[in-house]
């Protein structure tokens, strides 16, 4: 195939998720609600795994884009809820396109007291339901023979921060299991990749923003000198979702406003 044949197909279609499923888990809050969204706007419809809160925001959000949006409540530590997950969406849409590990919990306490029941938790939620999932998906993504997992990594995949051990711990894990996810389902046309999200500004930082002197401090050391938006973020997860993106797998891609670039 020559250079002009090579590029010559290329078109802004190739970001469209027109008729493409799929999971967000714990998209009814947070930053999962960028990404459902984003999924949305670019055609996808939408099942949202949640443990709990209302879902009524995003519920509209995604219908008054034209899209659909089923929720299915439960805990993803409860392995029999988590290993349903798939099948209840192949019930509603019959096919499962993307998959975008998102849902998280924390745990911050000091180091010698960290709690052994909020390392369990923590490691369970943004570790092992990201691996447990996403191979029950890729079961069904290799039968239809292509698919999209995402799984939501951090700033801290690469760095450490204090008293939040297990958190640190579950993020790099994550990297580890993009990677590994990638190299095992190439042969099935599936591609696995991370968003690695630097500090987003979302209502679980609420409590945070009412300290002005350390949200200066952060921006201060984010190379854009401002806090992330959940719309800095919507483009990225457009792209590793949609056939733009078919090349890409193995890779953690940062969203951080160049925070990772400052010492």
């Amino acid at each position: 195939m020559t250079s002009i044949e090579q590029i010559s197909g290329f078109s802004m279609e190739l970001f469209s998720l027109k008729g493409k499923s799929a999971i967000v888990t714990g998209a009814n809050k947070g930053l999962g609600m960028g990404y459902a969204l984003a999924l949305a706007r670019a055609g996808a419809d939408l099942f949202i795994p949640y443990r709990s809160g209302d879902t009524e925001d995003i519920r509209r959000l995604i219908e008054e884009s034209g899209r659909r949006v089923e929720f299915y409540r439960g805990d993803l530590m409860d392995m029999a809820y988590l290993k349903s997950i798939p099948g209840k969406c192949l019930e509603t849409y019959g096919k499962i396109d993307i998959l975008v590990n998102n849902a998280g919990t924390n745990c911050f306490e000091d180091f010698l007291e960290f709690p052994d029941e909020g390392w369990d938790r923590v490691i369970r939620v943004n570790l092992e339901a990201v691996y447990y999932l996403g191979h029950e998906v890729a079961k069904i993504m290799a039968k239809q023979g292509h698919g999209k997992i995402i799984n939501v990594g951090s700033a801290l995949s690469y760095t450490a921060d204090a008293k939040c051990p297990a958190y640190v711990t579950a993020k790099h894990g994550v990297i580890g299991i993009t990677r590994s996810f990638a190299n095992e389902l190439g042969k099935y046309n599936i591609q696995c990749n991370a968003i690695c999200p630097g500090f987003i500004q979302t209502d679980v930082i609420k409590d945070i923003a009412q300290d002005p002197a350390f949200i200066q401090h952060i921006a201060d050391r984010i190379a854009q000198g401002r806090w992330g938006t959940l719309g800095d973020m919507m483009g990225t997860i457009v792209f590793l979702a949609s056939a733009a993106s078919d090349y890409v797998s193995g890779a953690d891609i940062k969203v951080d406003g160049g925070f990772s670039t400052v010492l």
